[in-house]
């Protein structure tokens, strides 16, 4: 056997350890892993000497913008970068426009992202009270799970109804996907927000008073509740307080089918922090909250109750995040190339270890999203989706040079690193090599979900039971 690319010289991580081999990759799989003696000769050598070689991230919660919001990103931008990051494969949120809420505005976006795409890519559809039909025509199509936004969100699609949502679930709950939710109380929010606005607030810290802890608490412990009712299998995305660390872990002790997720930046920037300029380009949804919170979530991620490191990837163009009033800024920036270098960046200062980075980033995301063991592990039969790290290369980070063309900004502005990807190989295709992404639009391919069977809850109550004549709740 010739493989089409051999690394050498390198030590893999997975979640559960490291070591010396070679690894050898045929037709966008790993085909060989262990001792060099024994390596299969290759039409492509990459040497990995002094390096990690690990599974590429996959990035459970982007925005890439495509379609209707372009001047922002597109599937071409938004996968160089993730490219360039390490990240081999991205999930896309459905506040798109159309929002993916129809088998017509999947494949409009399915279109643009096989044309484009460089890395693997899953696409969530909408959960909406205008589209509960939908869902299991969406699941067919093979979306990797659906989204609920409880909480306002670029495209301003409306907070489901509480009954729409738990008829979702319901629906879910039958499917077996997963649904990521941000879990922010909207009603709460909006009316916080319209008070401070008529009270002439507008500050670098008044919209982390409008989305108070409270205002996410509330609505995790909502999501809670509805997933344990029904046997939704949900996702918390990008949480950010220490108050819903003991709440998860009670939760999961229950046997609630939840994972949760956070980002670099509620880890590693204090709201405190955050004046001027750099209170316009870190506004987001939920907000940067103040520095004492990062530790306690930092804590989670390490030992699990935090499950998945994810970015919340949300480009915008420059000018929307110029206005004068904060009020007016648009919430989010480019996360999906940076993220893996802030975190390396941990491993090297000892606050974690390579095998946590494995396991947060690629290991615990294909397990919750139906794609382990095809994904987030190195070894024979995995999908050849792998990033090769130098733990030692240092750099800064510059918002001028992120691959998200259209966003170059971002609230890690001349933040030191040590530790970056110098390749990224996606299904076997080497896609960047020191800082270089290739040319190989539609090379990315839409992963579709291999859940475990669904366990659905209080099948007498469901929606759906309830409208037949004469049911009974029992």
């Amino acid at each position: 056997m010739i493989a089409d690319v051999l690394i050498t010289g390198g030590t893999v991580v997975n979640e559960t350890g490291r070591f010396l081999a070679d690894v050898a990759v045929k037709d966008g799989l790993v085909v060989f892993v262990g001792d060099a003696r024994f390596a299969p000769p290759a039409t492509e050598t990459l040497d990995a000497t002094g390096k990690y070689v690990i599974p590429g991230a996959i990035d459970v919660h982007t925005h890439i913008r495509e379609p209707g919001m372009t001047q922002k990103e597109n599937w071409r931008t938004g996968t160089r970068a993730a490219a360039a990051g390490g990240v081999t494969t991205v999930f896309d949120m459905p506040n798109n426009d159309p929002p993916t809420w129809s088998l017509e505005a999947l494949a409009l976006k399915r279109e643009a992202a096989e044309r484009q795409a460089v890395v693997n890519y899953g696409l969530y559809g909408l959960l909406d009270e205008r589209a509960l039909d939908a869902i299991e025509p969406l699941a067919e199509a093979g979306v990797i799970g659906f989204k609920l936004f409880l909480g306002n969100t670029t495209g301003n699609l409306p907070a489901p109804n509480d009954g729409a949502v738990l008829e979702g679930f319901e629906i879910l709950a039958s499917l077996g996907l997963r649904c990521s939710i941000h879990a922010e109380n909207s009603p709460m929010l909006f009316w916080r927000e319209n008070r401070m606005k008529a009270a002439g607030r507008d500050d670098e810290f008044a919209h982390l008073s409008a989305r108070a802890d409270i205002v996410a608490l509330e609505a995790l412990n909502r999501s809670i509740t509805l997933s344990e009712w029904t046997g939704a299998r949900i996702h918390i995305v990008h949480e950010s307080c220490m108050r819903s660390i003991p709440i998860i872990r009670e939760a999961k002790a229950r046997g609630v089918p939840m994972t949760v997720e956070t980002c670099p930046q509620y880890v590693l920037i204090a709201a405190e922090d955050l004046t001027g300029d750099a209170a316009r380009v870190a506004r987001l949804n939920p907000p940067i909250r103040e520095g004492r919170q990062r530790e306690p979530i930092l804590a989670a991620l390490l030992d699990g109750t935090i499950d998945i490191l994810g970015t919340d990837h949300a480009p915008h163009a420059m000018a929307e995040i110029q206005h004068p009033s904060f009020w007016d800024n648009a919430c989010g920036f480019p996360g999906v190339e940076t993220s893996m270098r802030l975190m390396l960046t941990l491993v090297h200062e000892g606050r974690m270890t390579m095998e946590h980075y494995v396991r947060m980033a690629s290991a615990a995301p294909a397990k919750a999203f139906g794609l382990y063991p095809r994904k987030g592990v190195i070894q024979p039969g995995a999908d050849a989706d792998i990033a090769v790290v130098d733990p030692g290369l240092r750099g800064t980070i510059r918002g001028a040079e992120l691959h998200s063309e259209l966003s170059r900004f971002t609230p890690f502005e001349g933040h030191e690193t040590i530790g970056r990807p110098t390749a990224t190989i996606v299904r076997g295709r080497v896609v960047m090599r020191d800082g270089v992404v290739a040319e190989a639009p539609g090379w990315g391919r839409m992963e579709r979900p291999a859940m475990a069977p669904p366990e659905p809850r209080n099948l007498a109550t469901t929606t759906r039971s309830i409208l037949r004549p004469n049911a009974r709740p029992w």
